[in-house]
């Protein structure tokens, strides 16, 4: 078995494509690898009203980015290069994280943590929802061991909300800056926008640590 630990941020279309190309990478080059994957999150606007933040505007406040087609060109491009068809014009507001990432922790539990957090993710940039709606979150998560009320309820509990910022604090303090972040279990550490063959190239190098 190789422990993964994976940093991401729901909203970051690296962090999909990260998970993408992971999960690819281990059922095409390491078909009888047990990998045993725990997501950790990282809150990149931890402050992002309810209703969301459009999307161009951020990025023309924060990275005086005055067209958003050349920011997604690189992601959507390599997204496509590994088989995954992203349109990042589909989804054009960045939505509050913190009750989604309260599932995915809750879902370590019961065995289903990745699945729900692919799930959610691809969710938000493949089919444009609001991922900070309860009930999208409930309706996603029926699928991944939990009743729709329950999933409602952990998704609105302001100290899961909690948790998910100590955590994410946690995460800032150990070093994690850029996501997605993997940490393969004694070996190596990568981030940002990983080929597949980097991404196996350490999965190799923490199987020869042990």
């Amino acid at each position: 078995m190789l422990k993964i630990d994976l940093y991401t941020e729901i909203t970051c279309p690296w962090c999909l494509v990260g998970q993408h190309r992971l999960d690819k990478v281990l059922a095409e080059r390491f078909p009888e690898l047990n990998a045993d994957i725990h997501h950790h999150p990282v809150l990149l606007l931890p402050d992002a009203p309810s209703s969301g933040l459009f999307i161009p505007d951020l990025l023309r406040s924060r990275y005086g980015v005055t067209d958003p087609s050349a920011a997604f060109a690189r992601p959507e491009a390599a997204a496509r290069a590994s088989g995954l068809n992203l349109d990042l014009r589909g989804q054009l507001y960045a939505y509050p994280t913190q009750a989604a990432h309260a599932l995915i922790q809750a879902a370590a539990e019961r065995g289903t943590q990745h699945r729900l957090a692919v799930a959610i993710t691809e969710a938000y940039f493949l089919n444009a929802k609001n991922i900070a709606d309860v009930d999208v979150l409930a309706d996603i998560a029926i699928g991944h061991g939990f009743d729709h009320a329950e999933a409602r309820a952990i998704a609105l509990d302001m100290t899961q909300h909690k948790r998910v910022e100590m955590e994410a604090a946690r995460s800032a303090a150990a070093g994690v800056r850029s996501v997605p972040h993997f940490v393969f279990g004694n070996g190596p550490e990568i981030n940002g926008g990983r080929t597949e063959d980097e991404i196996a190239s350490s999965i190799k190098a923490a199987l020869r640590a042990g």
